[in-house]
């Protein structure tokens, strides 16, 4: 994935978000819809961490001279947990 994919990829899945969080007032009262999104935007959130840990992989390697495309992806479980 190039830089421009994964800032679309990026754009998509905050749209996605944004559609879920207007959806989730509306649902407040369905509980399994509202259980369903948010599952889903629980998944989205931790899809766009990883977009972006990607994003920042590849201009850090970018910035040393190295080949951005060294770069990967990174399992859930290391990217969220990142300390802050």
């Amino acid at each position: 994935m190039d830089d421009q994919s994964i800032l679309t990829r990026i754009e998509a899945l905050v749209a996605e978000e944004h559609s879920l969080q207007d959806r989730e007032e509306g649902d407040a009262t369905e509980g399994d819809a509202l259980a369903a999104d948010r599952e889903r935007l629980d998944r989205v959130s931790v899809e766009l961490d990883r977009c972006w840990d990607l994003l920042r992989q590849r201009r850090a390697k970018r910035v040393v001279g190295a080949n951005p495309d060294d770069a990967r992806a990174r399992d859930e479980g290391t990217v969220e947990k990142y300390l802050q």
